[in-house]
Formats: structure tokens, sequence, C-alpha cells
């Protein structure tokens, strides 16, 4: 199974809640930087996991947990639980997206896993069951079961599509390593210190540039509440996006909690103009092209 990185094209947070969650509203949208998820069944009751990292920066491969707290592991034996099978599995998992990069790669991860152990153990399992224990399993996780484009309200957890029309070409600033979420919330709350921010909701405009697939519009009103603790935590952000609005991205922002940028380009040929400005910049670790929006965990070649 394959499932892809997600970008934020809005993210709005509210302030935190006695359970010491933030409540959010945003617009995830699926792009083609895919991880990939093959399960094999065995006998024992054991799930194991092996993980290689394609292409950028193989000392990521140390930083993937391999036991109970990888989240395909966890999705495979949240399943296996709940369906009541005996037997176990392995897990092979190919990285391409970035890790602690703020594009839901753990996520992507136990999605796949769970539709892939859904496969080999032939159980069939209905979709809104898969989405129920996606959310159980972390926010982003039922987001990466479904693509496409969707609005995440909740902890981000509770999907619905959302209607958009056309492609969208990004451009993907990756940084040398992560930035932790629980970090960039803490920086959040201590930014907003003394004053709560307001219930989050997503801008209508944002909403009225996906349904007319205008990218100029859709570019001008995204916008993430926490950047500003993203780029207090790592304050070189700020640099990599004045390189793109330098050259003319649509827009720009830091996708998630960071530390990766996402701009917005005209077309593939604007796409790679920025590319290759960031990258002849070293601003920034590697820069990535990609499409959206695609589809959620799907068989490899799907």
């Amino acid at each position: 199974m394959r499932a892809p990185a997600k970008i934020n094209l809005a993210l709005a947070v509210g302030g935190v809640s006695p359970d010491g969650y933030h409540p959010v509203a945003t617009i995830y949208q699926a792009v083609d930087l895919c991880d990939e998820v093959r399960a094999t069944p065995q006998d024992s009751p054991a799930i194991d996991v092996t993980v290689t990292y394609d292409g950028r920066s193989p000392s990521e491969t140390a930083q993937v947990p391999l036991h109970a707290d990888n989240l395909a592991v966890r999705a495979a034996a949240l399943l296996r639980e709940r369906a009541g099978v005996s037997g176990g599995v392995s897990l092979a998992i190919r990285k391409a997206i970035p890790v602690s990069g703020g594009m839901a790669g753990g996520s992507a991860d136990g999605a796949a896993a769970l539709v892939a152990c859904d496969m080999v153990w032939e159980l069939a399992t209905p979709r809104p069951t898969l989405l129920r224990l996606a959310a159980e399993l972390g926010s982003d996780v039922p987001f990466a079961l479904l693509g496409g484009t969707a609005m995440g309200t909740g902890r981000g957890e509770l999907v619905s599509p959302v209607l958009a029309s056309g492609a969208y070409y990004w451009v993907l600033a990756l940084a040398a390593t992560g930035l932790s979420t629980p970090a960039v919330y803490a920086e959040y709350d201590r930014l907003h210190s003394g004053f709560a921010p307001p219930a989050p909701q997503v801008a209508p405009a944002l909403m009225a540039a996906l349904r007319a697939g205008d990218t100029g519009a859709l570019g001008a009103a995204m916008s993430n509440d926490l950047q500003d603790a993203a780029i207090s935590l790592r304050p070189e952000l700020a640099h990599v996006l004045a390189i793109g609005e330098e050259c003319g991205a649509l827009g720009g922002l830091v996708s998630g909690s960071g530390p990766t940028t996402v701009f917005l380009a005209v077309d593939e040929e604007h796409a790679l103009d920025i590319a290759l400005a960031l990258n002849g910049s070293g601003a920034c670790a590697d820069v990535v092209q990609a499409l959206g929006p695609v589809g959620g965990a799907r068989p490899i070649g799907g």
C-alpha cells in the first residue's frame, strides 16, 4: 500500500482545551509524495517492522521507531485486536515523506498499514470502521486514508471532503532536521499567553478559491496559525519563505507544524523555477516538486 503526504492549505488553531489538545480547523491536501507499506502475514502473533528510506537523508531511518511507538505497528495491532485475528504480520516501510517534517509521514504509514493488514488478513473491514480506527491512532491518520482535499476539525481527525477543482503544483522545501509538533504547539501557547485565540475557522475565500480552481486566489488565502511559532523556533524558515516570494510563488507557508515550507506555483515550469532557486540558495536541505490532490491509502500502482 502507498499513502500520501499531506500539506495544510489553511490551519486555524484555537486555545488549548482541558484535555491538553488544541481544536483546529484545517484544509488538508494530499500530494504525490508517498510512503509505501508492504504487509506479509505470519503465523506467530508478532508484529515486526523494517524501514528503508528512499532518497535524501538515510540518517532519517534511525529516527523512525521500529516497535510499539511506530504508527504502522499500532495500526496493525489495533486492527488485529478489534477483528480477533490471531496471527501477526511483518511490515516493510519504504519512506519518502520526511520524518518530523509536518507532512504526516507517520500517519501515512499508519493508514497504509491499516489497509494493507485488512487486505492480507482478508477482513474486508468497511471503510467507515477503518476511519474510526484511524481516528483512534492519530489526528492525521483519517485524512491519510481519505486523501484528496478535505476539511479537518476537532483535533484534525474529523474529516470531510472539500469540493476542489483543478490540479495544484507545489514546491516543498525540506529542512535538514525535523521539528517536534508538541514543541511548536508549546511555543504557540507561549506566544498567545494572556489571551485566548478565537474559535478556529477556515476563511471563506480559501474555500471559494478551491471550488473555482483559482490558484491565485488560493495562494493569497493560504494561512497557518502555527507559522509564527515554527519560525520562532527556526528563524531560518523566514528566509526560505522570502526566497519563494521573490520567485513569484502564488503563496507560501510553513506546512502544519513545520519545518517543511510549501509554495504554490502557476504551473510545472514555474514550480521548476522556484525549486531551482531554493536549491541554489542553500537555505534548505532539499527541494521536492509535488502535485495535488491525490487519493489516500491505496494499492501500490493503483
